[in-house]
């Protein structure tokens, strides 16, 4: 069936991003489910296939009996643009439903600068963006996340924001919205029923007042007795409960983060006091390390991966972090899939772990200091000294490792001059420490501008003025310039809007809606940011509301009512005001759950063992946590990973060569130090171990959503498929290995096709016909591998005998067909103009490439490319080396700019001339398919069309 916005997807950036029919979507009939919502993630495709949450609660909704759960995600400008324009809504993925039609609408709520692509959602989906505008028959629109435990600026578009993890309480509450929807339950009633029952907060059944200390609008009472006072958060107290999904979809568009990546833990320990993540996510909580590498290995197998991850808020900090990573390399090595591991502390990075992931990962490394200055890490309480950045930087450069990347924020509280300075100072020593070991060495300082985020102890603390911001960049710059540090500074106006809907009441709601009416999308964004607009929308809303932004940046008395109050988040007020007074003082406070420093998490069972009877640090937050159970589940864990006594230290040379099955060397820090300039990357071509290769060519089809992918998408996808299917590829040899394929032609987008070919090495030894059968049932829908023969030595690449591609084009009605048939038996040029992508135009001669344009019908080949009525033209086009007319420029040239728009191409075959091969004529056509068999077996083989350029039928 043809996509509602086929008529325009060719013409928008990255269509794939709206098709759906991605490998591992879920698709269930409206009519065999009793409940079904989207999850509407309000930023681009790309970020939201690569978010974990939407991965886990996609999982779990679709794996609960009787619920259909599928996906939206904000279209970007130009999508925008054409759907406003022919009045079209937003669709989701796996159905191409408008989500007006869905029983429930969950955002996902992760960054304040999102927002207006929240209410541009809802406008787009046809419903009204004020929930008390909504009638009975809407969806219930909830919100999630983590900016969802300050929801008032949002709070009159949502009807409830669920606070907390909802891996548990989301699929019943979903089962229950739409039971009463259908029940014809007044929509206020139902939220009042929910809200009762699960851990949801329903603005509107609360009434507000304005705070006299800080003129702050904040929630007062609940207008139902059923309702609380408090919506507390809620959390999943075994995570492992609910394994991570290893078969999420696979991202058609490519993903930011388009890989394997397993969650390993939930919180942090780490306790910062600007961190809202690690104070809202507590307690800690581990999976399970075998039940992590199990997901590993079953994602690399159901969908084709060949790069892992493991990820949690502090990784470094997961109990048994070293036997993890080592584990799953033992697992993933053989089958050339790499392994990194995201958010590492500048200490505690012993030689062990270091050197299994220099195995795999030689470019670079990732960690966050946070501050430059040791007075104000404490402020922040970052537990990480001079010494143990020192430290680190000689472990990470002596293993190899290229580049560091150091995350540092300036306008922390307390903050002074020699402290922005510091940042760049402290980069500055540990590229000097990188060069003593490498002479190329790179590192690179981020620094981003501290917003102060509500549940933190920095909640009341004033953000620096734009101004005062810019001053300190300045100073960044000027520091950076004098010790030539490659530094890197966040846009400070994006931080101010951030800043003031971090900490805004409802008032801030008036603001929202007024830049979204204006324009204001994708606000995170640094080329789509339009601060005029904002700064119109807050003079407007200053003027006519009387709205002062200035209240929600400035200091806040530990005296006030907050705007965010009345959620319980489960942390002690009086824990924040502490964290907060110890801050102002310089006083650090040890994470939470530490016995002390580089203890907390021994990577073996007889340290474990050692430190079980000492006592855990507990600062009493105010959440419950089991420590007694915390040790004992890190020790039965570390038993799991059968990781029984330190590793022993031992030389480094084995690097080279890549680890043995036994643990990786730990060599003396001194040893590795001494050899300065000279530290060995290790060499991946050395680890990848295969036979020889075996050439292969196939056809196959790109049929129906399929045909939005971009060409660099579709190399993306194909070896995924084959690894799939269990079919070993053939690497390239270097530091970065690469599997060897080889392609046709690229199509343009939208453009289906009957015959692509691709050539692949294997080494596995495979015929033909068990290699299609493999690939068969692992294939993306739209991709159908119809032949495939083995090559011989004397068989050139594609790209060598590949001379001409067949095309069809539906015509849309009332196309001048008479006239191009015309044009093209004419003798003068057929001119089209051709941009390159800097912008640069050209005039090119379309008829150089151009033959055999003739008109025909054919119903079958209607009914497999799915076009309606309209004439048919075939046409032929050249392919060389020095370049062709596309199909598009073709179309533009013998129809019109408005036909061309709206005619439908797809490309039948493509074509080899083989001068000499058995039994073919000079300039033969001959299927490339076929090139390979005529050279052994020529009297297997039916002629080939003969007699010029071809103009046979669909190959087979």
């Amino acid at each position: 069936m043809r996509h509602p916005y086929s008529e325009f997807l060719a013409r928008v950036e990255k269509p794939a991003r709206y098709v759906g029919g991605e490998y591992q979507e879920v698709r269930k009939s409206a009519a065999d489910v009793r409940a079904r919502v989207c999850l509407a993630f309000p930023d681009v495709y790309e970020i939201g296939m690569s978010h974990l949450g939407t991965k886990i609660l996609y999982a779990v909704l679709n794996k609960t009996d009787g619920i259909a759960c599928e996906r939206a995600f904000a279209p970007w400008l130009d999508c925008e643009a054409e759907l406003r324009q022919r009045g079209l809504p937003v669709l989701t993925l796996e159905s191409a439903a408008p989500l007006r039609d869905f029983d429930v609408i969950g955002f996902s709520l992760q960054y304040e600068l999102t927002y207006t692509n929240v209410l541009n959602l809802l406008d787009l989906s046809g419903l009204p963006l004020r929930a008390a505008d909504r009638g009975d028959d809407a969806p219930l629109v909830i919100a999630g996340g983590p900016t969802a435990t300050h929801p008032e600026p949002l709070a009159p578009f949502i009807d409830a924001f669920f606070i907390g993890e909802a891996e548990e309480q989301l699929p019943p509450l979903v089962l229950e919205a739409a039971e009463l929807r259908r029940a014809g339950v007044a929509r206020r009633e139902r939220l009042i029923r929910l809200a009762a029952k699960y851990p949801l907060y329903a603005p509107e059944l609360y009434t507000t007042k304005v705070d006299e200390e800080t003129g702050f609008v904040v929630v007062d009472a609940p207008t139902d007795a059923r309702v609380p006072a408090r919506p507390k958060r809620v959390w999943v107290a075994d995570i492992n409960r609910f394994p991570f999904p290893d078969d999420s979809p696979l991202p058609y568009a490519e993903a930011i983060f388009d890989r394997m990546a397993v969650e390993v833990a939930r919180g942090c320990t780490e306790g910062c006091r600007f961190c809202q993540a690690g104070m809202i996510y507590r307690p800690v909580r581990e999976r399970d390390p075998v039940a992590v590498i199990d997901a590993l290995v079953g994602g690399v197998k159901k969908g084709g991966y060949d790069e892992t991850a493991l990820t949690s808020l502090s990784t470094a900090d997961y109990s048994c972090v070293t036997p993890l990573v080592k584990a799953a390399m033992s697992k993933l090595r053989d089958e050339k899939v790499s392994l990194s591991v995201s958010s590492l502390r500048a200490y505690g990075l012993n030689e062990d772990l270091l050197g299994e992931m220099a195995t795999v990962r030689a470019g670079g490394l990732t960690f966050a200091p946070e501050a430059g200055t040791q007075r104000m890490r404490d402020v922040i309480t970052k537990n990480v000294t001079e010494e143990d950045i020192v430290e680190s930087a000689h472990r990470v450069f002596g293993r190899g490792f290229q580049r560091m990347k150091l995350y540092f924020m300036i306008g922390l509280p307390t903050e002074e001059d020699v402290d922005v300075t510091g940042i760049v100072e402290t980069a500055a020593r540990v590229r000097d420490i990188g060069r003593q070991h490498l002479h190329g060495a790179k590192v690179v300082a981020s620094v981003s501008t501290h917003v102060p985020k509500p549940h933190t102890p920095f909640q009341w603390a004033a953000m620096d003025t734009e101004a005062e911001t810019e001053r300190k960049q300045a100073l960044l710059v000027a520091a950076a310039k004098r010790l030539r540090v490659d530094l890197k500074t966040h846009e400070n106006q994006q931080s101010h809007i951030e800043g003031i809907f971090a900490r805004g009441d409802r008032r801030c709601a008036d603001l929202l809606e007024r830049a979204f009416r204006l324009g204001c999308r994708f606000d995170g964004w640094d080329d789509v940011l339009r601060m005029d607009l904002w700064d119109r929308a807050i003079e407007e809303i200053g003027r006519e509301a009387g709205l002062e932004i200035d209240r929600y940046l400035g200091t806040i008395p530990v005296t006030a009512r907050l705007p965010w109050d009345h959620i319980d988040i489960a942390l002690d007020p009086a824990f924040l005001v502490q964290e907060y007074r110890k801050a102002l003082k310089d006083r650090l406070s040890p994470p939470c759950g530490k016995i002390y420093k580089r203890l907390l998490h021994p990577n073996n069972v007889a340290d474990a063992e050692a430190l079980a009877a000492k006592k855990l640090v507990c600062y009493d937050c105010g959440v419950a946590c089991d420590l007694d159970q915390m040790k004992a589940e890190r020790l039965y864990y570390l038993r799991r990973m059968n990781a029984w006594v330190a590793p022993v230290a031992n030389a480094t040379a084995r690097l080279t060569d890549g680890p043995a099955d036994d643990d990786l060397a730990e060599a003396p820090a001194q040893k590795e130090r001494s050899n300065k300039g000279r530290a060995q990357r290790p060499q991946p071509s050395a680890r990848i171990r295969q036979e020889a290769a075996r050439r292969y060519r196939l056809r196959y089809t790109k049929l129906g959503r399929v045909a939005y992918l971009g060409h660099l998408d579709l190399i993306r996808h194909l070896p995924r498929i084959f690894r799939r299917a269990g079919v070993e590829l053939f690497y390239s040899v270097g530091f970065h290995p690469k599997p060897e394929l080889s392609f046709g032609p690229a199509l343009g987008l939208g453009i289906q096709s009957l015959g692509e070919l691709i050539d692949v090495s294997l080494t596995d030894d495979l015929e033909p016909d068990e290699l299609l059968a493999r690939l068969a049932p692992v294939t993306l829908p739209g991709i159908e591998f119809l032949g495939a023969v083995r090559l011989g030595d004397g068989d050139r690449a594609l790209g060598r005998v590949v001379t001409s591609a067949e095309f069809a084009a539906r015509l849309p009605e009332g196309a001048d067909l008479a006239g191009a048939l015309a044009r093209f038996e004419g003798e003068a040029p057929l001119s089209a103009r051709r941009e390159s992508d800097k912008g640069l135009a050209r005039m090119i001669d379309v008829r150089r490439s151009l033959f055999a344009v003739t008109a025909f019908d054919d119903d079958a080949l209607r009914a497999r490319l799915d076009w309606p009525t309209g004439s048919l033209v075939r046409f032929g086009v050249k392919v060389s080396h020095e370049g062709s007319a596309r199909p598009s420029e073709i179309a533009r040239v013998l129809f019109n700019e408005e036909t061309a728009a709206r005619t439908d191409l797809a490309r039948l075959a493509i074509w080899a001339s083989q001068a000499g091969l058995p039994g073919e004529p000079e300039d033969a056509a001959v299927d490339p398919l076929r090139v390979a068999v005529l050279r052994r077996r020529p009297a297997v083989v039916a002629p080939a069309p003969a007699g010029g350029e071809p103009t046979a039928a669909v190959a087979p």
